[in-house]
């Protein structure tokens, strides 16, 4: 795991950051509709730090746990309220007002995604251009007519100034299993066809299939040291030993090198090196590290150099002020849908539970992200707080979705819903969160083991 120090820290930023959004909107909303507010916590347990506002003496919490938060209403189902002050509980309210505070936190976290990829874009993105380097004749690259040296400049008529950009979109088209048709910077078009791949494809193994690979200069790959005891060791890879290529692939720069190990581990690989001016073939096995949330393959060699890509290779991806506004807008939109997607496609069975992420999960991508600067922590904090709203959103008693099914249902039939109707789905949900708790903490450790 990455440096603990860093971790730690933007996790505990990430969550209560997030949750403080989630849970001020609701408190806002019920404030200007003149709903009594007794506790705002940002947490849960032991409370650290307190203190009492000006307005209606509401008490602000920092507690223990900053794995969530709520908002206390005046509300008399839980306690006993004053006769001048029933108008300002919260069950006493009109159904459509009680429905905009609870639809108010979810609201707010795509309010703030949307702020997240406005100043993101506003400082500019940076990112590889998609010129492509080599291709697996066995990849979808290839079989639709990609080549070595094309620069994708658009995918299903949207921009891609960055290989980024590029996969974002492909993303899409595979998961609703449609064909995506690519522009390039001759205006030739090439189609992506998803249509006729399996449904069991989990879409984590897309990158490997579609298969693109951005241009490289070219240099030779020198290795400095070779592990003790690695696989590369083991089948008598030395060091200043160049590796020529690999499955009869030529190798031209440490990256390919790289991307020829890196999704393969147990795999055995043949690799042709040169020593001494002489050629010779040797068989490796790869061996698996593990590597954020996933495991990957590596034989244990560094190497002498690696140069890095030319400026003329990087795309820098800004707007102005006010135009990276719809900017921001769009792709929390684009988001937004790809995760209701991605959990449908759960739910139905045709994508694999393991890609359900935990606090675990979530901690170490905030440690990498931050470590890699400001727009990579935006752009985690932005995805994060909108998965936050689509999670809250979903139809399950406990969220704020089936609270809001619930009031749907009242308006519908204009009555409120039983007492006993929702208790029982106060079971359902409790149940239904805590098997996902479950899944997703055992994803985690899962991934912590491998």
């Amino acid at each position: 795991m990455d440096n603990l120090f860093i971790i730690l820290p933007a996790f505990i930023f990430t969550i209560a950051l997030l949750v403080a959004i989630h849970e001020f909107g609701h408190f806002w909303v019920a404030r200007k509709l003149n709903v009594k507010v007794l506790r705002f916590s940002i947490g849960f347990g032991m409370p650290l730090f307190s203190f009492r506002g000006k307005k209606d003496n509401t008490e602000f919490v920092l507690a223990a746990i900053p794995l969530g938060g709520y908002v206390k209403m005046l509300d008399e189902r839980e306690a006993d309220v004053p006769e001048d002050e029933v108008h300002r509980a919260f069950n006493r309210q009109s159904v459509y007002k009680r429905f905009a505070i609870v639809f108010a936190g979810p609201f707010i976290n795509f309010v703030f995604a949307a702020f997240a990829f406005w100043l993101m874009f506003v400082m500019g993105v940076q990112g590889v251009k998609p010129i492509m380097g080599k291709l697996a004749p066995t990849s979808i690259s290839w079989e639709s007519g990609l080549r070595s040296g094309d620069h994708i400049v658009a995918v299903d008529d949207n921009d891609t100034p960055t290989m980024s950009a590029v996969y974002e979109h492909l993303f899409e088209a595979f998961l609703d299993r449609s064909t995506a048709t690519i522009t390039l910077n001759d205006q030739r078009k090439v189609h992506f066809d998803f249509s006729s791949m399996a449904q069991d494809v989990e879409p984590s193994e897309l990158h490997k299939i579609i298969g693109l690979t951005v241009q490289l200069p070219v240099e030779d790959v020198i290795i400095s040291e070779v592990t003790v005891d690695s696989p590369a060791a083991k089948a008598g890879i030395e060091a200043g030993d160049q590796i020529i290529a690999i499955d009869g692939q030529s190798i031209d720069h440490w990256r390919e090198l790289v991307n020829a190990v890196i999704d393969r581990p147990g795999e055995t690989i043949s690799v042709e090196i040169l020593r001494n001016a002489q050629r010779s073939t040797l068989a490796v096995i790869i061996g698996s590290a593990k590597s954020a949330n996933r495991t990957i393959g590596r034989i244990g060699v560094r190497p002498k150099s690696v140069s890095g890509l030319p400026k003329s290779m990087y795309s820098m991806h800004q707007y102005g002020i006010f135009a990276a506004i719809p900017k921001g807008i769009e792709k929390t939109w684009d988001l937004s849908v790809l995760t209701v997607k991605m959990l449908g496609r759960i739910v139905i069975g045709e994508a694999s539970i393991k890609n359900i992420s935990g606090p675990i999960t979530i901690a170490e991508v905030a440690g990498q992200s931050a470590q890699l600067g400001i727009e990579s922590f935006l752009r985690f904090l932005a995805i994060v707080s909108l998965s936050l709203g689509v999670i809250n959103l979903l139809p399950i008693p406990m969220l704020d979705g089936g609270h809001l099914l619930f009031y749907i249902v009242e308006i519908v039939k204009g009555s409120p819903v039983s007492d006993m109707v929702q208790e029982i789905g106060l079971k359902i949900g409790v149940t239904l969160l805590v098997m996902l708790m479950s899944v997703a903490l055992y994803n985690d450790f899962a991934r912590l083991l491998n």
